[in-house]
């Protein structure tokens, strides 16, 4: 007898194929049919009429690494459907922790891991003492954090002896179950390492077979040479490259969405191994100190809070941000398009922008941010509005752009609970099927499926998820198409996704009728790699 029958839905499948009408039968963790009015008896049955029964989708990009330890059901995820998250994004990972350096990576990680313990651990201890999780979870190891562990935050090139040790460390991470490696070039200390140590340290993921995720070193003003220097990687090793949540920002940008994609497109039709994803928004969010030049943060933490303290300093940056604008961000509008979402010092001013905030205070906006970097120690996080929504919606259309949140999986009690996080992190997947599919009809439903859970698992060379198929492990996502829909905004971004009624991970329903059942079935799902 089968644990489970998913009667009288809508089967969309992940393969971009139209739906049909069909039950779906689970046992031992695994689909093991999918029929039309299948008779097979089961031992439980979840009635699915009116309703769309889809692969669990899958979150390409991701820093949930810094909450599931905090959060392990994951409520913010897995009630808007995502059944598996990949971390270790943009350069960033908990792991590798060299023996004594756990504090300094905390203080580095700690405008995006509020409260998260960290320990020194090398990678595959960090993989084995990985708490039970409702989601599955695929790891990166993060190409600022090797840096941090080798160079540190000094601005200059790798030694030959540094370079060997970073390479060692990924190596190490490789063969511990790590999916690739990711970068995030557009902040310090990635920012400070030039093309051919990425290309080296590419090298070692090619001899391993593994993968490139990067937050490219500009996506505003050198975004198109900050794309190609990704397509740059995969055309020298033969490496899957993934470009994480593609965008345009700044002002001076905005319209030529349509160019890059043909750029990338172009180079995918050469053979290249390149994907690339979205979130459906158009505001960013990230630490404040990271809109300053990359000189201010050279040292670290301390080094920039002693800098900012200098009024000298300040009109450095005030020039240069007049010349250039923000750093990876662009030429904004004005200061009222960049709101705090979490202050350590001041948690009451989550969701004031820094235009009303130099108003209320009566000085310059440059002035306010660094007044606030500093009271915070650097760990402020804030929201940026700097896209043009008619570039969001192309790139949403491409059916070949993936989806990724670049978010959380948060809750909205405990400290998950705090501020005024970016909505993406609770309704990315909800706003994709309602606001993406049903209200504006960018995609059709089969497109956008596929662009959460088959596509993403082709790109991650994961063979029996992503699909629903018989053999392939039992992970489903069960929405309704009509009222299916992110509710969180970015006044009141606590709001868990409407309209998705039963989650199933590992053949185990997480959610049921709505509510979270308490049960942490999710696997650290590890490649472990041998050089070739």
């Amino acid at each position: 007898m089968d644990d489970l029958a998913i009667r009288g839905g809508l089967v969309v499948d992940g393969t971009g194929a139209p739906g049909r009408e069909a039950d779906v039968f689970v046992r031992e963790e695994r689909i093991v049919a999918i029929e039309r009015e299948g008779g097979r008896p089961a031992r439980r049955t979840i009635d699915a009429r009116g309703h769309v029964v889809a692969p669990g989708f899958i979150d390409i990009h991701t820093h949930s690494d810094f909450t599931l330890p905090l959060n392990p059901r994951a409520e913010g995820k897995i009630r808007q459907g995502v059944t598996t998250e990949v971390v270790g994004n943009c350069g960033f990972s908990v792991a590798p922790a060299l023996p004594g350096t756990s504090a300094l990576l905390g203080d580095y990680l700690g405008a995006s891991a509020p409260g998260l313990p960290f320990q020194d651990a090398t990678f595959a201890e960090y993989l084995d003492r990985f708490p039970p999780v409702s989601v599955n979870t695929i790891m990166q190891v993060g190409h600022n954090t090797l840096r941090l562990m080798t160079v540190g935050m000094e601005r200059r090139a790798a030694t030959s002896e540094e370079l060997e040790r970073m390479s060692r460390l990924l190596a190490e991470s490789l063969e511990a179950g790590a999916l690739g490696l990711s970068s995030g070039l557009f902040t310090a200390p990635g920012s400070f390492a030039g093309p051919d140590e990425i290309l080296a340290l590419a090298r070692v993921l090619a001899r391993y077979g593994a993968t490139y995720a990067s937050h490219v070193r500009d996506e505003a003003n050198h975004g198109f040479e900050a794309v190609r220097e990704a397509i740059a990687v995969a055309d020298a090793t033969g490496i899957h490259v993934q470009i994480a949540h593609l965008k345009l920002s700044g002002t001076d940008n905005w319209g030529r969405a349509g160019s890059l994609l043909r750029e990338i497109e172009a180079a995918r039709g050469r053979g290249l191994k390149i994907d690339c994803d979205q979130y459906p928004y158009d505001t960013a969010t990230n630490p404040l100190r990271n809109l300053l030049p990359g000189w201010a943060q050279e040292g670290g933490v301390s080094a920039m809070l002693e800098r900012l303290a200098h009024p000298a300093i300040r009109e450095r940056i005030r020039h240069d941000l007049a010349r250039d604008g923000l750093n990876n961000f662009g030429r904004i509008p004005s200061w009222d398009v960049v709101r705090i979402a979490g202050s350590p010092s001041r948690p009451a001013d989550a969701g004031l922008n820094f235009g009303a905030l130099a108003r209320r205070r009566g000085i310059d906006p440059l002035d306010a941010v660094c007044d606030v970097i500093v009271a915070d120690r650097g760990h402020t996080r804030i929201l940026i509005r700097s896209m043009a929504e008619a570039d969001v919606d192309e790139i949403t259309r491409a059916p070949w752009v993936l989806v990724g949140s670049d978010g959380n999986a948060l809750a909205p009690y405990g400290v998950t609970g705090q501020g005024k996080p970016h909505p993406r992190y609770y309704g990315t997947f909800a706003r994709v099927l309602g606001h993406c599919v049903r209200d504006r009809g960018l995609l059709t439903l089969p497109q956008a499926v596929r662009k959460m859970t088959g596509g993403s698992a082709a790109a991650l060379g994961l063979a029996d998820r992503g699909e629903l198929r018989p053999g392939a492990w039992a992970d489903v996502t069960v929405f309704d198409p009509d009222t299916v829909a992110s509710l969180a905004t970015y006044d009141e971004p606590h709001q868990y996704a409407a309209g998705i009624s039963t989650v199933i991970v590992n053949g185990t329903v997480v959610i049921d009728g709505g509510d979270h059942t308490g049960a942490l079935p999710g696997r650290v799902l590890r490649f472990p790699r041998r050089a070739a």
